[in-house]
Protein backbone atom coordinates (compact mmCIF):
# COMPACT_ATOMS: atom_id res chain seq x y z
CA UNK A 1 0.00 0.00 0.00
CA UNK A 2 3.08 2.42 0.22
CA UNK A 3 5.52 3.69 -2.21
CA UNK A 4 7.33 6.59 -2.91
CA UNK A 5 5.53 9.28 -0.94
CA UNK A 6 4.55 12.69 -1.97
CA UNK A 7 2.88 14.31 0.95
CA UNK A 8 1.97 13.91 4.50
CA UNK A 9 -1.52 13.00 5.00
CA UNK A 10 -4.27 15.63 6.07
CA UNK A 11 -5.52 13.20 8.30
CA UNK A 12 -2.94 11.58 10.48
CA UNK A 13 0.77 11.24 11.75
CA UNK A 14 1.41 8.89 8.85
CA UNK A 15 2.34 9.48 5.18
CA UNK A 16 0.46 8.30 2.28
CA UNK A 17 1.08 7.69 -1.53
CA UNK A 18 -1.43 9.76 -3.52
CA UNK A 19 -1.73 6.37 -5.86
CA UNK A 20 -3.32 4.32 -3.75
CA UNK A 21 -6.87 3.26 -4.66
CA UNK A 22 -7.35 1.03 -1.13
CA UNK A 23 -7.61 1.91 2.55
CA UNK A 24 -6.28 -0.90 5.09
CA UNK A 25 -7.84 -0.88 8.84
CA UNK A 26 -5.45 -3.26 11.09
CA UNK A 27 -6.12 -3.65 14.49
CA UNK A 28 -2.69 -2.38 16.18
CA UNK A 29 -2.90 -4.96 18.94
CA UNK A 30 -3.47 -8.45 17.21
CA UNK A 31 -1.94 -6.78 13.67
CA UNK A 32 -5.06 -8.78 12.48
CA UNK A 33 -6.81 -7.03 9.37
CA UNK A 34 -10.27 -5.19 10.10
CA UNK A 35 -11.33 -5.06 6.74
CA UNK A 36 -10.27 -3.26 3.62
CA UNK A 37 -12.02 -0.47 1.46
CA UNK A 38 -11.40 1.16 -1.78
CA UNK A 39 -11.29 4.71 -1.79
CA UNK A 40 -14.06 6.76 -3.40
CA UNK A 41 -13.19 8.41 -6.83
CA UNK A 42 -12.98 11.86 -6.80
CA UNK A 43 -16.00 11.94 -9.38
CA UNK A 44 -17.64 9.76 -7.18
CA UNK A 45 -16.83 12.59 -4.12
CA UNK A 46 -17.91 15.92 -6.97
CA UNK A 47 -21.27 13.87 -7.10
CA UNK A 48 -22.10 12.65 -3.23
CA UNK A 49 -21.00 16.63 -2.83
CA UNK A 50 -23.84 17.52 -4.77
CA UNK A 51 -26.71 15.32 -3.06
CA UNK A 52 -25.30 16.83 -0.15
CA UNK A 53 -25.95 20.17 -1.28
CA UNK A 54 -29.88 19.26 -2.37
CA UNK A 55 -30.11 18.63 0.95
CA UNK A 56 -28.56 21.14 2.55
CA UNK A 57 -31.58 23.26 0.91
CA UNK A 58 -33.89 21.31 3.26
CA UNK A 59 -32.25 21.37 6.41
CA UNK A 60 -31.08 24.74 6.74
CA UNK A 61 -35.16 25.57 6.42
CA UNK A 62 -35.83 22.83 8.79
CA UNK A 63 -36.46 24.95 12.40
CA UNK A 64 -33.91 24.70 15.20
CA UNK A 65 -36.32 23.12 17.19
CA UNK A 66 -36.70 20.21 14.67
CA UNK A 67 -33.12 20.11 14.47
CA UNK A 68 -32.55 20.07 18.21
CA UNK A 69 -35.23 16.68 18.11
CA UNK A 70 -33.22 14.27 15.40
CA UNK A 71 -29.74 15.54 17.31
CA UNK A 72 -31.61 14.29 20.61
CA UNK A 73 -31.90 11.15 18.92
CA UNK A 74 -28.20 11.06 18.22
CA UNK A 75 -27.57 10.96 21.82
CA UNK A 76 -30.10 7.76 22.53
CA UNK A 77 -28.42 5.90 19.59
CA UNK A 78 -24.65 6.44 20.56
CA UNK A 79 -25.49 5.48 24.06
CA UNK A 80 -27.70 2.23 23.18
CA UNK A 81 -24.83 1.07 21.18
CA UNK A 82 -21.72 2.02 23.35
CA UNK A 83 -20.02 -0.54 24.25
CA UNK A 84 -20.44 -1.64 19.63
CA UNK A 85 -19.13 1.60 18.74
CA UNK A 86 -16.12 1.24 21.66
CA UNK A 87 -15.26 -1.75 20.64
CA UNK A 88 -14.69 -0.42 16.98
CA UNK A 89 -12.57 2.50 18.05
CA UNK A 90 -10.61 0.02 20.40
CA UNK A 91 -10.25 -2.31 16.95
CA UNK A 92 -8.86 0.51 15.07
CA UNK A 93 -6.68 2.72 17.22
CA UNK A 94 -5.65 0.29 20.17
CA UNK A 95 -7.21 3.09 22.60
CA UNK A 96 -8.23 1.27 26.23
CA UNK A 97 -11.68 -0.04 25.94
CA UNK A 98 -12.63 2.18 29.01
CA UNK A 99 -11.25 5.34 27.12
CA UNK A 100 -13.49 4.18 24.13
CA UNK A 101 -16.53 4.05 26.08
CA UNK A 102 -15.83 7.41 27.72
CA UNK A 103 -15.53 8.59 24.30
CA UNK A 104 -18.76 7.58 22.96
CA UNK A 105 -20.51 8.82 26.27
CA UNK A 106 -19.04 12.47 26.30
CA UNK A 107 -20.08 12.43 22.58
CA UNK A 108 -23.63 11.64 23.33
CA UNK A 109 -23.56 14.36 25.89
CA UNK A 110 -22.58 16.34 23.39
CA UNK A 111 -25.53 16.08 21.18
CA UNK A 112 -27.72 16.15 24.51
CA UNK A 113 -26.63 19.82 25.31
CA UNK A 114 -27.11 21.24 21.64
CA UNK A 115 -30.24 19.64 21.13
CA UNK A 116 -31.48 21.43 24.66
CA UNK A 117 -30.38 24.80 23.65
CA UNK A 118 -30.87 24.14 19.36
CA UNK A 119 -33.71 27.17 19.13
CA UNK A 120 -31.18 29.76 21.48
CA UNK A 121 -27.89 29.39 20.58
CA UNK A 122 -29.45 30.21 16.57
CA UNK A 123 -31.84 32.78 17.52
CA UNK A 124 -31.23 36.21 15.85
CA UNK A 125 -29.05 38.62 18.33
CA UNK A 126 -31.11 42.05 18.58
CA UNK A 127 -28.62 45.19 18.72
CA UNK A 128 -30.05 48.93 19.74
CA UNK A 129 -28.10 50.80 17.42
CA UNK A 130 -30.56 53.89 16.99
CA UNK A 131 -32.94 52.47 14.25
CA UNK A 132 -36.30 51.32 13.97
CA UNK A 133 -34.90 47.67 14.41
CA UNK A 134 -31.24 46.50 14.11
CA UNK A 135 -29.99 43.09 14.15
CA UNK A 136 -27.87 40.08 13.64
CA UNK A 137 -28.92 36.97 12.29
CA UNK A 138 -26.26 33.49 11.37
CA UNK A 139 -27.15 32.27 8.00
CA UNK A 140 -25.31 28.45 7.38
CA UNK A 141 -22.95 28.28 4.71
CA UNK A 142 -23.73 25.11 3.24
CA UNK A 143 -21.76 21.54 2.32
CA UNK A 144 -19.04 21.51 5.15
CA UNK A 145 -16.08 19.16 4.71
CA UNK A 146 -15.10 17.32 8.31
CA UNK A 147 -11.63 16.05 8.07
CA UNK A 148 -11.08 14.21 10.92
CA UNK A 149 -8.00 12.55 12.75
CA UNK A 150 -7.67 8.76 13.92
CA UNK A 151 -6.74 9.15 18.01
CA UNK A 152 -10.51 10.27 18.99
CA UNK A 153 -12.19 9.32 15.99
CA UNK A 154 -15.97 9.89 17.47
CA UNK A 155 -16.10 12.77 19.79
CA UNK A 156 -13.38 15.06 17.56
CA UNK A 157 -16.42 14.65 14.73
CA UNK A 158 -18.96 15.58 17.37
CA UNK A 159 -17.25 18.28 18.54
CA UNK A 160 -17.27 19.78 15.29
CA UNK A 161 -20.67 18.32 13.57
CA UNK A 162 -22.86 18.91 16.00
CA UNK A 163 -22.78 22.91 16.43
CA UNK A 164 -22.30 22.52 12.67
CA UNK A 165 -25.25 20.73 11.99
CA UNK A 166 -27.21 22.70 14.52
CA UNK A 167 -26.47 25.90 12.31
CA UNK A 168 -28.30 24.24 9.65
CA UNK A 169 -25.28 23.37 7.48
CA UNK A 170 -24.88 19.58 6.56
CA UNK A 171 -21.66 17.79 7.20
CA UNK A 172 -19.43 15.25 5.09
CA UNK A 173 -16.50 13.54 6.86
CA UNK A 174 -13.48 12.30 5.80
CA UNK A 175 -11.94 9.89 8.65
CA UNK A 176 -8.32 9.34 8.78
CA UNK A 177 -7.04 6.86 6.42
CA UNK A 178 -6.88 4.46 9.41
CA UNK A 179 -10.43 4.66 10.64
CA UNK A 180 -12.54 3.90 8.14
CA UNK A 181 -14.99 1.65 10.14
CA UNK A 182 -14.96 4.35 12.79
CA UNK A 183 -16.30 6.40 9.53
CA UNK A 184 -19.01 3.78 8.68
CA UNK A 185 -20.07 3.57 12.10
CA UNK A 186 -20.71 7.01 12.71
CA UNK A 187 -22.55 7.42 9.10
CA UNK A 188 -24.61 4.54 10.31
CA UNK A 189 -25.67 6.55 13.59
CA UNK A 190 -26.86 9.44 12.24
CA UNK A 191 -29.27 7.30 9.62
CA UNK A 192 -30.29 5.18 13.08
CA UNK A 193 -31.41 8.80 14.51
CA UNK A 194 -33.31 9.51 11.28
CA UNK A 195 -31.08 12.39 9.84
CA UNK A 196 -32.65 12.99 6.23
CA UNK A 197 -30.11 11.84 3.49
CA UNK A 198 -27.65 13.86 2.44
CA UNK A 199 -27.38 15.91 5.72
CA UNK A 200 -24.28 13.68 7.01
CA UNK A 201 -22.35 11.68 4.88
CA UNK A 202 -18.84 10.02 5.07
CA UNK A 203 -17.04 9.82 2.40
CA UNK A 204 -13.48 7.27 1.67
CA UNK A 205 -11.36 9.46 0.00
CA UNK A 206 -7.94 10.15 0.44
CA UNK A 207 -5.85 13.40 0.99
CA UNK A 208 -5.32 14.58 -2.62
CA UNK A 209 -9.03 14.45 -3.31
CA UNK A 210 -10.12 16.11 -0.07
CA UNK A 211 -7.62 19.41 -0.88
CA UNK A 212 -9.16 19.27 -4.62
CA UNK A 213 -12.86 19.45 -3.03
CA UNK A 214 -11.59 22.25 -0.57
CA UNK A 215 -9.32 24.03 -3.59
CA UNK A 216 -11.87 23.68 -6.35
CA UNK A 217 -15.28 25.47 -4.48
CA UNK A 218 -16.43 22.04 -3.85
CA UNK A 219 -17.36 22.46 -0.14
CA UNK A 220 -18.18 26.06 1.47
CA UNK A 221 -16.00 25.28 4.62
CA UNK A 222 -13.64 23.00 5.98
CA UNK A 223 -12.70 21.93 9.52
CA UNK A 224 -9.48 20.04 9.83
CA UNK A 225 -8.19 18.46 13.25
CA UNK A 226 -4.70 17.48 12.29
CA UNK A 227 -0.98 18.26 12.50
CA UNK A 228 0.82 21.24 11.67
CA UNK A 229 1.77 20.35 8.15
CA UNK A 230 -2.19 19.21 7.58
CA UNK A 231 -3.35 22.24 8.84
CA UNK A 232 -0.66 24.38 6.22
CA UNK A 233 -2.09 22.45 3.30
CA UNK A 234 -5.52 22.51 4.19
CA UNK A 235 -5.70 26.37 5.61
CA UNK A 236 -3.93 26.79 2.12
CA UNK A 237 -6.21 25.48 0.14
CA UNK A 238 -9.34 27.35 1.67
CA UNK A 239 -7.66 30.85 1.83
CA UNK A 240 -6.81 30.60 -2.09
CA UNK A 241 -10.39 30.27 -2.48
CA UNK A 242 -11.46 33.17 0.59
CA UNK A 243 -13.49 30.01 2.50
CA UNK A 244 -13.57 29.41 6.14
CA UNK A 245 -11.12 27.11 7.46
CA UNK A 246 -11.70 25.93 11.58
CA UNK A 247 -7.83 23.78 12.36
CA UNK A 248 -7.44 22.78 15.08
CA UNK A 249 -3.52 21.14 15.51
CA UNK A 250 -1.27 19.80 17.34
CA UNK A 251 -0.55 20.81 20.77
CA UNK A 252 3.46 20.77 23.54
CA UNK A 253 0.83 20.99 26.80
CA UNK A 254 2.89 22.43 29.91
CA UNK A 255 1.40 21.49 33.15
CA UNK A 256 2.95 23.46 35.24
CA UNK A 257 3.49 22.27 38.90
CA UNK A 258 4.04 25.21 41.95
CA UNK A 259 5.46 24.38 45.34
CA UNK A 260 2.32 24.59 47.51
CA UNK A 261 0.61 21.35 46.02
CA UNK A 262 0.07 17.86 47.31
CA UNK A 263 2.76 16.27 45.20
CA UNK A 264 1.95 12.90 45.08
CA UNK A 265 -2.12 13.64 44.12
CA UNK A 266 -0.71 15.82 41.12
CA UNK A 267 1.84 13.35 40.05
CA UNK A 268 -1.00 10.99 39.79
CA UNK A 269 -3.35 13.02 37.81
CA UNK A 270 0.03 14.24 35.39
CA UNK A 271 0.10 10.62 34.74
CA UNK A 272 -3.18 10.13 33.62
CA UNK A 273 -3.09 13.29 31.65
CA UNK A 274 0.17 12.21 29.81
CA UNK A 275 -0.42 8.81 29.21
CA UNK A 276 -4.12 8.68 27.73
CA UNK A 277 -4.75 6.71 24.65
CA UNK A 278 -1.04 5.79 25.09
CA UNK A 279 0.22 9.51 24.73
CA UNK A 280 -1.57 9.94 21.32
CA UNK A 281 -4.10 12.98 22.43
CA UNK A 282 -3.54 17.03 21.42
CA UNK A 283 -4.50 18.17 24.49
CA UNK A 284 -2.35 15.72 26.22
CA UNK A 285 0.15 17.42 28.80
CA UNK A 286 3.04 17.13 27.01
CA UNK A 287 5.92 19.35 29.16
CA UNK A 288 6.28 19.04 33.36
CA UNK A 289 7.16 22.30 34.65
CA UNK A 290 7.69 21.65 38.19
CA UNK A 291 9.25 24.33 41.03
CA UNK A 292 12.86 23.11 42.11
CA UNK A 293 11.68 22.89 45.63
CA UNK A 294 9.32 20.16 45.08
CA UNK A 295 10.69 18.79 41.25
CA UNK A 296 12.77 15.96 43.01
CA UNK A 297 9.66 14.59 44.94
CA UNK A 298 7.58 14.95 41.63
CA UNK A 299 9.44 13.37 39.66
CA UNK A 300 9.64 10.24 42.19
CA UNK A 301 6.04 10.10 42.61
CA UNK A 302 5.14 10.36 38.83
CA UNK A 303 7.44 7.55 37.95
CA UNK A 304 5.99 5.52 41.10
CA UNK A 305 2.54 6.02 39.02
CA UNK A 306 3.95 5.62 35.67
CA UNK A 307 5.42 2.10 36.51
CA UNK A 308 1.67 1.34 38.23
CA UNK A 309 0.13 1.33 34.51
CA UNK A 310 -1.19 -1.62 33.18
CA UNK A 311 0.00 -2.11 29.76
CA UNK A 312 -1.49 -4.73 27.20
CA UNK A 313 -4.97 -5.92 25.37
CA UNK A 314 -6.43 -2.87 25.16
CA UNK A 315 -9.72 -4.84 25.10
CA UNK A 316 -9.33 -5.57 28.73
CA UNK A 317 -11.46 -2.96 31.26
CA UNK A 318 -8.16 -3.25 33.65
CA UNK A 319 -5.74 -1.89 30.48
CA UNK A 320 -4.51 1.63 31.03
CA UNK A 321 -2.04 1.74 27.51
CA UNK A 322 -2.78 0.13 24.48
CA UNK A 323 -0.21 0.26 21.21
CA UNK A 324 0.53 2.60 19.01
CA UNK A 325 -1.97 3.10 16.69
CA UNK A 326 0.83 3.68 13.75
CA UNK A 327 3.95 1.68 12.72
CA UNK A 328 5.69 4.84 11.72
CA UNK A 329 5.25 6.54 15.23
CA UNK A 330 7.40 4.27 16.93
CA UNK A 331 10.34 5.58 15.31
CA UNK A 332 9.63 9.33 15.14
CA UNK A 333 9.35 8.39 18.87
CA UNK A 334 12.66 6.57 19.23
CA UNK A 335 14.53 9.48 17.47
CA UNK A 336 13.14 11.51 20.11
CA UNK A 337 14.09 9.91 22.99
CA UNK A 338 17.79 9.09 21.45
CA UNK A 339 18.39 12.76 20.81
CA UNK A 340 17.57 13.15 24.84
CA UNK A 341 20.14 10.50 25.74
CA UNK A 342 22.55 12.06 23.49
CA UNK A 343 22.17 15.41 24.91
CA UNK A 344 22.51 14.01 28.57
CA UNK A 345 19.10 13.62 29.41
CA UNK A 346 18.14 10.23 31.94
CA UNK A 347 15.33 8.22 30.43
CA UNK A 348 13.67 6.36 33.03
CA UNK A 349 11.45 2.91 31.88
CA UNK A 350 8.09 2.87 32.77
CA UNK A 351 6.01 -0.42 32.94
CA UNK A 352 7.35 -2.92 30.25
CA UNK A 353 5.18 -4.02 27.13
CA UNK A 354 3.70 -7.11 25.95
CA UNK A 355 6.04 -8.78 23.05
CA UNK A 356 2.94 -8.45 20.58
CA UNK A 357 1.27 -5.66 18.75
CA UNK A 358 2.40 -1.99 18.27
CA UNK A 359 3.60 -1.08 21.88
CA UNK A 360 6.04 1.99 22.92
CA UNK A 361 7.45 1.39 26.61
CA UNK A 362 6.17 4.80 28.12
CA UNK A 363 9.01 6.67 29.92
CA UNK A 364 10.26 10.06 31.56
CA UNK A 365 12.91 12.19 30.88
CA UNK A 366 15.06 13.57 33.44
CA UNK A 367 17.28 16.86 33.65
CA UNK A 368 15.77 18.41 29.84
CA UNK A 369 17.27 20.71 28.28
CA UNK A 370 15.56 23.28 25.64
CA UNK A 371 17.80 21.82 23.20
CA UNK A 372 16.52 18.73 23.25
CA UNK A 373 13.70 17.64 20.58
CA UNK A 374 11.45 16.44 23.50
CA UNK A 375 11.39 20.29 24.83
CA UNK A 376 10.86 21.99 21.07
CA UNK A 377 8.61 19.13 19.27
CA UNK A 378 5.51 17.66 20.29
CA UNK A 379 5.82 14.22 21.60
CA UNK A 380 3.27 12.32 20.47
CA UNK A 381 3.13 9.27 22.30
CA UNK A 382 4.50 8.15 25.78
CA UNK A 383 7.14 10.43 26.56
CA UNK A 384 7.15 12.44 29.54
CA UNK A 385 9.48 15.28 30.00
CA UNK A 386 10.16 16.67 33.02
CA UNK A 387 11.72 20.10 33.98
CA UNK A 388 12.85 21.96 37.01
CA UNK A 389 12.39 25.82 37.46
CA UNK A 390 13.29 28.07 39.96
CA UNK A 391 10.54 30.60 39.87
CA UNK A 392 7.12 31.77 38.16
CA UNK A 393 9.00 34.04 35.63
CA UNK A 394 11.14 31.00 34.34
CA UNK A 395 7.98 28.76 34.05
CA UNK A 396 5.83 31.39 32.45
CA UNK A 397 8.61 31.48 29.96
CA UNK A 398 9.44 28.03 29.58
CA UNK A 399 5.80 27.46 29.26
CA UNK A 400 5.56 30.01 26.20
CA UNK A 401 8.49 29.33 24.65
CA UNK A 402 7.07 26.67 21.93
CA UNK A 403 5.31 27.34 18.77
CA UNK A 404 2.32 25.58 20.09
CA UNK A 405 -0.27 27.13 21.91
CA UNK A 406 -3.56 24.16 22.62
CA UNK A 407 -3.80 24.24 26.19
CA UNK A 408 -2.16 24.33 29.63
CA UNK A 409 -3.13 23.37 33.18
CA UNK A 410 -1.43 24.98 36.48
CA UNK A 411 -1.56 23.45 40.02
CA UNK A 412 -1.60 25.35 42.85
CA UNK A 413 -3.22 26.48 46.37
CA UNK A 414 -3.11 29.30 45.75
CA UNK A 415 -6.06 30.05 43.29
CA UNK A 416 -5.52 33.66 42.77
CA UNK A 417 -1.89 33.55 41.99
CA UNK A 418 -3.00 30.58 39.43
CA UNK A 419 -5.08 32.49 37.62
CA UNK A 420 -2.64 35.35 37.17
CA UNK A 421 -0.60 33.14 35.74
CA UNK A 422 -3.05 31.71 33.51
CA UNK A 423 -3.54 35.26 32.42
CA UNK A 424 -0.25 35.08 31.01
CA UNK A 425 -0.34 31.93 29.28
CA UNK A 426 -0.14 31.92 25.11
CA UNK A 427 -2.83 28.99 24.59
CA UNK A 428 -6.51 28.62 23.81
CA UNK A 429 -7.52 26.76 27.23
CA UNK A 430 -6.49 26.83 30.28
CA UNK A 431 -7.25 24.47 33.46
CA UNK A 432 -6.50 25.59 36.76
CA UNK A 433 -6.13 22.22 39.19
CA UNK A 434 -8.28 20.44 36.17
CA UNK A 435 -6.98 18.57 33.10
CA UNK A 436 -7.63 20.26 29.75
CA UNK A 437 -11.27 18.51 28.59
CA UNK A 438 -13.63 20.01 26.41
CA UNK A 439 -17.05 20.87 27.35
CA UNK A 440 -20.29 21.56 25.13
CA UNK A 441 -20.36 25.20 26.69
CA UNK A 442 -17.06 26.01 26.82
CA UNK A 443 -15.31 27.24 23.40
CA UNK A 444 -12.47 25.11 22.24
CA UNK A 445 -9.53 25.69 20.00
CA UNK A 446 -5.94 26.79 20.24
CA UNK A 447 -3.87 29.57 19.46
CA UNK A 448 -0.34 29.91 17.38
CA UNK A 449 0.67 26.76 15.31
CA UNK A 450 -2.11 25.29 17.21
CA UNK A 451 -4.93 26.38 15.11
CA UNK A 452 -7.53 28.51 14.37
CA UNK A 453 -11.37 29.08 15.17
CA UNK A 454 -13.50 27.52 18.09
CA UNK A 455 -15.61 24.33 18.36
CA UNK A 456 -18.65 23.61 20.88
CA UNK A 457 -20.25 26.64 22.42
CA UNK A 458 -22.20 29.27 20.69
CA UNK A 459 -18.66 30.25 18.81
CA UNK A 460 -18.44 26.65 17.63
CA UNK A 461 -22.10 27.49 16.13
CA UNK A 462 -21.18 30.21 14.46
CA UNK A 463 -18.16 29.35 13.48
CA UNK A 464 -19.55 27.90 9.70
CA UNK A 465 -22.37 30.71 9.48
CA UNK A 466 -22.63 33.97 7.52
CA UNK A 467 -23.09 36.82 10.58
CA UNK A 468 -25.54 39.39 8.98
CA UNK A 469 -26.39 42.26 9.80
CA UNK A 470 -29.76 43.67 9.64
CA UNK A 471 -30.93 47.55 9.91
CA UNK A 472 -34.70 48.41 9.37
CA UNK A 473 -35.96 51.77 9.34
CA UNK A 474 -39.67 53.23 8.51
CA UNK A 475 -40.24 54.52 4.78
CA UNK A 476 -39.95 58.05 4.91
Amino acid sequence: MKSENRFATIDGREREDSTVKRIRSVNPFTMEVNGEFDLESPVRACEEIERSRAAFKAWRALPPAERGKLIARLAEVLLAGKRRYAETITREVGKPIRQSITEIERSANICRYFAEVAVEITRDEVVQAGFQKSYVCFEPLGVILAIMPWNFPVIQLFRFAIPTLTAGNVVVLKPASITPLCGKAIEGIFADAGFPKGVFRTLLIDSATALDLVANDKVDGVSLTGSHGAGTQVGAAAGGRIKKAVLELGGSDPFLVLDDVAVDAVASIAVQSRFVNCGQSCVASKRFIVMKKVAQEFSERFIYHMRALKVGNPMDESTDIGPLATAEAADELSRQIADARQKGATVVDGPSTPPQGRFFRPVAVLNVTRDMAVAREETFGPIAPIFAVKDEEEMVELANSTEFGLGATIWSKDVEKAQQLARRMESGFVGINKLVKSDPRLPFGGTKKSGVGRELSHYGVREFTNVKTVIVENPQ
